[in-house]
């Protein structure tokens, strides 16, 4: 993880700057740099920055290892449909991804539905590195590549549009997974009716993967799934907090990086200081402004 600032001084400072951090690189005995530090470019020095800063950097790597929640998600998916929730960064994807594996080693089809374009796009390019240009497509708004692939990504609007054109038409949409991801979209108030319309629209004979970190009443969504489906949802949940945890800071001004929350779980004085101040401003009548 890297933090980058921008610092308005000269080129001549920079140059220096950089020479010096060459010659002391290069110095016998020179000693590599802690990662406890603040990254360069960020100026502070405080024990609240060090902690959070403290361990930022790729981990060193180690064999892959299913989790039991993974595992119990990839048996049920052979004769239910499946509804995951855990905590983002813990490895819903991966269910999808080895599924969408097998199926594809079998002549099967899938389908892997996103919300949003802009992660559309981040998982066809993901699953074409992993599973082949040749066997991957993307279907969104404007953007239509190799839509005869037997692993389809694509917004869920398209998924939609797909189904009702099949209704209409008299066909089956050639598939035999979907996979919901960010499922939790159901409840928007604009855009939960397209989520909700593909689930209803799918055929029982298409097995349903539905992703999600944040649905918060699991068990009474997979019963609506069950009623409407006829199909038995299996709820498959990941206990505990994420496993990997969030940590916010704020770049003053002054280009200082300083924790969003101090100790004491509250807004950090200094920030809070500087909201006050903006709000006292913004209040203030302007010079020749009348009334």
């Amino acid at each position: 993880m890297a933090y980058n600032a921008v610092v308005g001084r000269s080129d001549r400072f920079h140059d220096g700057r950089r020479d010096r951090e060459r010659r002391q690189r290069e110095a016998p005995g020179a000693q590599t740099h802690d990662r406890s530090h603040p990254p360069r470019g960020i100026s502070g020095s405080s024990r609240e920055l060090r902690e959070l800063l403290a361990g930022i950097g790729a981990p060193k790597p180690s064999p892959f290892t299913p989790d039991p929640f993974q595992l119990e998600a990839l048996a049920a998916l052979e004769s239910e449909d499946v509804l995951v929730t855990a905590p983002t960064g813990s490895g819903k994807t991966w269910i999808a991804r080895e599924e969408i594996r097998r199926l594809l080693a079998a002549g099967k089809r899938a389908w892997y539905t996103t919300p949003l374009k802009a992660l559309t796009n981040s998982k066809y390019a993901e699953f074409t590195e992993e599973f082949g240009a040749s066997n991957v497509g993307i279907l969104t708004g404007d953007r239509k590549e190799n839509s005869d692939a037997p692993l389809i990504v694509g917004t869920t609007e398209i998924f939609r549009n797909q189904l009702f054109d099949a209704l209409r038409g008299g066909q089956e949409v050639g598939t035999d997974l979907v996979v919901f991801d960010e499922a939790h979209y159901l409840a928007d108030e604009d855009r939960g009716h397209v989520w909700e319309e593909a689930i209803i629209l799918t055929p029982r004979r298409i097995r349903m993967l539905l992703l999600s970190a944040t649905v918060g009443n699991a068990g009474e969504f997979a019963k609506w799934i069950e009623e409407l489906r006829g199909v038995r949802c299996r709820v498959v949940r990941r206990p505990g907090n994420r496993p990997v945890p969030l940590r916010a800071a704020f770049l003053m001004p002054d280009k200082r990086l300083i924790p969003m929350i101090d100790q004491n779980g509250k807004l950090n004085r200094e920030i809070a200081t500087i909201i006050d101040r903006q709000r006292d401003e913004s209040r203030r009548p302007r010079r020749g402004y009348r009334r």
